[in-house]
């Protein structure tokens, strides 16, 4: 499944010019062959917004992802988009993936906040482990700083997730979360992991770019650089199943000694 990577951070403060970026980026990941666009942590709004984050959020069946559902059938791919998610007093940075005919296949919210600004604006998650099918694959769904927690990639590794989607906020100085990390993910727990980060200036943060798509055998299939780009590769579903054949870490776990990380 070709799948396309969104590396940029749209127009943050203004849905509407945010979805007309994503319309351009999705047209040109089909023209492509991309099955699949994956965009950024809060692309739909901007990420550093401060106080617009609670009056932008919307709920997951909102007028946003009533317009990315055109969006997905018209161009005839699948999208998955962060954005803050209104459900009554909280709101919530989630991501959500929309099917190639419109159809909401799963929302995810980001259990693992990162730092005052977030804990300031958000209410964590607490579903650790949101799946969908598409295109034959068990696709799995987290958000930026929980890619860093690797019970939680496990988690997804033991529910059968195939492809990791990762719309991604990361800023400097954690390039090594990009460079090092995605890809040992990948290949400790033997899925392919598409992380799309945003990328320039917004308020405090410098956002690196980087996005990748790492491969089970730790190879990043594209990387992005430090501009507004699209990226794509394939994820190959008889690779990872051979990879996983070779592979024995699943396998040979022994969960009965790791009582003592919960």
């Amino acid at each position: 499944m070709r799948t396309a990577l969104l590396q940029s951070s749209g127009r943050p403060g203004s849905t509407v010019e945010n979805l007309k970026v994503l319309d351009e980026a999705a047209g040109r990941a089909a023209a492509a062959g991309a099955a699949l666009l994956v965009a950024p942590e809060m692309f739909l709004t901007g990420y550093a917004i401060g106080d617009d984050i609670a009056r932008l959020a919307e709920p997951a069946d909102g007028d946003s992802a009533d317009a990315i559902a055109e969006l997905a059938h018209r161009h005839g791919l699948a999208i998955v988009y962060g954005y803050p998610e209104r459900d009554g007093d909280a709101v919530h940075n989630s991501a959500q993936l929309i099917s190639a005919d419109g159809t909401r296949l799963a929302n995810y919210r980001k259990s693992h906040l990162f730092g005052g600004f977030e804990a300031d604006h958000f209410t964590a998650g607490d579903q650790p482990v949101v799946q969908a099918e598409l295109g034959g694959l068990t696709v799995g769904i987290m958000i930026c700083y929980d890619v860093e927690f690797p019970e939680l990639v496990r988690a997804h590794a033991l529910a059968g997730t195939d492809l990791l989607l990762v719309p991604t906020a990361n800023m400097h100085p954690f390039q090594l979360v990009a460079e090092s990390l995605v890809p040992v993910r990948a290949w400790e727990n033997q899925m392919y992991v598409a992380y799309a980060n945003r990328v320039g200036h917004e308020g405090e943060f410098e956002f690196f770019g980087l996005s990748t798509l790492a491969g089970p055998d730790g190879v990043a299939r594209t990387r992005a650089g430090r501009d507004e780009e699209l990226v794509l590769a394939d994820v190959d579903p008889a690779f990872l199943a051979a990879s996983r054949e070779a592979n024995p870490y699943l396998k040979d776990r022994r969960p009965g000694l790791y009582g003592s990380l919960a």
